[in-house]
């Protein structure tokens, strides 16, 4: 069964950092970007960032550029995302997401509360 671990979410006052972590179980292979969306309260899912496999290239959501890294290691098929400078406006459900060959996968979740 193709599964997504995410893990790091958590409280944080505003002006803190976190740092989500996600792994791509073994049978997900043929990976071609791995990559972090968010959905705050009645809106929609956003994307947050993304990253090629390989690390070839990223894209960040200009409501979070200097603010967050997004990094891989695609042998271990874990992507992670640094945040830092928290705002309260960032309190979200942040979700995984990989892209491949073979369909895209999506994780359970991690909530991330920024306060004020």
């Amino acid at each position: 069964q193709p599964q997504l671990v995410e893990s790091g979410g958590g409280l944080v006052q505003a002006g803190g950092s976190l740092r989500l972590s996600c792994a791509a179980s073994g049978s997900i292979s043929g990976i071609r970007a791995m990559g972090w969306y968010r959905q705050a309260p009645g809106k929609q899912r956003e994307l947050v960032a993304v990253i090629s496999s390989g690390d070839s290239g990223s894209t960040y959501a200009d409501s979070v550029k200097g603010r967050c890294a997004i990094s891989i290691d695609s042998y271990k098929k874990v992507v992670y995302l640094q945040m830092s400078s928290l705002k309260p406006e960032d309190t979200a459900v942040y979700y995984c997401r990989v892209d491949s060959t073979r369909g895209d996968y999506w994780g359970q979740g991690t909530q991330v509360t920024v306060s004020s």
